[in-house]
């Protein structure tokens, strides 16, 4: 038996929180910046930064790149504490 994802809970919970909108935000304009220098990406590519914002990385054109989603997203598979 499954049960149903309670989406507004989640929102509440984490996703709501200003700490997150204030990274979501910050994720949003690195796309964009990447997109105005280097033309629309498709719907399955990713915006990197090539050192994380959680290690001081910025959103400088230098240290952003397009990489797939697949593997943007899972490169924590590999990471102690993730999958």
């Amino acid at each position: 038996m499954t049960t149903k994802r309670n989406y507004k809970k989640e929102y509440a919970d984490y996703q709501g929180t200003p700490e997150q909108i204030a990274k979501r935000s910050q994720r949003n304009k690195a796309r964009r910046s990447y997109e105005k220098a280097h033309g629309e990406l498709p719907s399955n590519v990713d915006v990197d930064h090539k050192k994380m914002i959680k290690d001081g990385g910025t959103n400088a054109p230098s240290n952003l790149r397009a990489v797939s989603e697949k593997k943007n997203t899972g490169w924590r598979k590999g990471v102690k504490g993730y999958g």
